[in-house]
């Protein structure tokens, strides 16, 4: 089992079980939407933060991107990573009827998508080599690939999304996040350019 540095942040007690099973990792839960008025737990997750740096891994619903919005707001930027799972329709088997979007979450994830997610993430594997710094996607660069500010960019930036399996619910800037986790500019170029 491979062993994450960073301390994993899920939504509720079924994802961390699975995020357990898959990763050798402190694994927090938020208790859902309770972290709100949670003034405790958000001190305990930025004392973590600091010490030892957190990855928000949520479901890819609404619900887990308000939670995720929310704690990108009220953490430290530099201390905090964001783990994408794709959007995949289906439901738990312990759930007798899905989520409000059809959607599974963390807990229904298989262990392959979960350790891919994490990697993609910039987690810090202990039993690998820290990762070279590439050249960095803009804003601008963005713009210029026509995936936002222009006609027709939403859809691009749509079918992107869908293309990487990541969220659809990624904002522009969550975009440009993920898409730094994954790529260096001249490899987004590249991969534009396939069809």
């Amino acid at each position: 089992m491979e062993r994450i540095r960073e301390v994993i942040v899920v939504e509720g007690r079924y994802d961390k079980n699975t995020v357990s099973q898959v990763v050798d990792a402190t694994v927090v839960t938020l208790g859902g939407f309770a972290v709100f008025n949670d003034k405790e737990k958000l001190a305990f997750l930025r004392r973590l933060a600091e010490k030892q740096g957190l990855i928000i891994l949520t479901d890819s619903d609404g619900a887990g991107f308000l939670l995720r919005n929310y704690l990108k707001g009220a953490l430290p930027k530099d201390r905090v990573k964001q783990a994408y799972i794709p959007d995949v329709k289906g439901k738990e088997r312990r759930k007798r009827k899905g989520g409000k979007e059809g959607k599974l979450g963390v807990e229904g994830m298989s262990p392959a998508v979960l350790l891919e997610a994490l990697r993609r993430a910039g987690a810090t594997f202990e039993s690998e080599a820290p990762p070279e710094r590439r050249e960095a996607i803009t804003k601008a660069d963005l713009f210029a690939l026509g995936l936002s500010g222009g006609e027709g960019s939403a859809e691009k930036r749509r079918l992107l999304l869908k293309r990487l399996d990541l969220p659809e619910h990624l904002t522009a800037n969550g975009m440009l996040e993920a898409l730094n986790l994954l790529f260096d500019r001249r490899e987004l170029e590249e991969l534009l350019e396939e069809k």
